[in-house]
């Protein structure tokens, strides 16, 4: 056979070759949050989750990261365009992603990471039973600010009219406000709400505490206040005002102490409600599961920036102490 007749027979039979080797379609996975995605601690718990089971972004799945960059209003068209993008599950980080992707679609299976009171919320009929097409873990947040403000207490006795600083752009988030209020008042405490939607506003929430005698901040986490947590703590600090944050990276930003679930185990746990549903479970049967560990953190270089001394009592109970 001749050399050009060899070469024109593999070519020809090279598209047949290729068409006898089915295409793999990759799951496809949406994450809609407000501003975390890789190399964020966070987001890369979240892609350890998932690989844990053996799905890996651009080999084994692909990821679809949406960022509202903090602005909600971004919030519904982005969880639209993942419904378009027909992926497989969607992972919504908070109560307003939960709730922008649970008002485009009831059949997607969305994943929840750091809801709070889901079924007050009306994400799920029962913790056990979710009932719908959402699933995932909750932080149960409002039960946590009783023993915020204890700790807050016993590590610095002398306070008495603390601030609850939260985000008044996320309505939801008013219960978990006033059960602080609430938490502080059964200790004494005369506790004032302070919202803040924007960064302007986080400054003008802390003006009026200067106005209103404040002597701690607790602080409370949001699409708008979680990306300006290093901008409070240093309010904060100018004013000699402690913080009580609601994890550890707050505490890593500069915020005096902190008291939650352990953000980041809660991230990669949610890669195996997402591995689950792939591999064919039912949002509606699996159900959503609460924090079983809980962790307090301590910043002791923000201490001696506002001359406090921390108890040995706090210190010793400490999971986390930055020095």
């Amino acid at each position: 056979m001749k050399l050009a007749s060899v070469v024109t027979f593999v070519f020809l039979a090279m598209p047949f070759s290729a068409a006898a080797q089915p295409t793999v379609k990759l799951p496809r996975i949406g994450v809609l949050t407000g501003t975390v995605q890789p190399p964020s601690p966070r987001a890369n718990a979240l892609l350890a989750g998932l690989g844990e089971f053996g799905y890996v972004d651009g080999k084994t799945v692909v990821i679809e990261w949406r960022l509202s960059g903090g602005k909600m209003e971004r919030l519904p068209d982005l969880a639209a365009e993942l419904v378009r993008l027909n992926v497989d599950v969607i992972v919504a980080v908070d109560n307003p992603t939960i709730v922008a992707a649970q008002r485009v679609t009831k059949t997607t299976p969305i994943v929840m990471i750091l809801a709070s009171d889901p079924v007050g919320s009306r994400f799920v009929a029962s913790l056990a039973r979710p009932g719908g097409n959402i699933t995932g873990l909750t932080v149960q947040s409002t039960e946590l600010q009783g023993k915020s403000m204890q700790l807050l207490k016993e590590a610095l006795p002398h306070v008495s009219r603390p601030a609850v600083l939260w985000d008044h752009s996320e309505p939801e988030r008013y219960p978990l406000a006033r059960s602080a209020q609430v938490a502080a008042e059964a200790l004494g405490l005369r506790a004032q709400l302070m919202g803040a939607g924007s960064p302007a506003e986080i400054d003008n929430a802390f003006t009026a505490m200067a106005r209103e005698r404040t002597d701690a901040v607790i602080v409370h986490g949001s699409q708008t206040i979680f990306p300006n947590r290093v901008r409070i703590a240093e309010l904060a600090t100018k004013r000699r005002l402690p913080t009580m944050g609601w994890s550890a990276d707050t505490v890593e930003a500069g915020f005096l102490m902190s008291y939650g679930p352990n953000f980041l185990d809660l991230h990669r746990r949610a890669g195996y409600y997402v591995a689950k549903i792939l591999r064919g479970a039912k949002p509606s049967d699996m159900p959503v599961e609460q924090p079983t560990k809980f962790e307090l953190v301590v910043n002791l270089k923000t201490a001696k920036a506002l001359g406090l001394t921390i108890p040995p009592s706090v210190l010793l109970r400490a999971d986390q102490v930055i020095e």
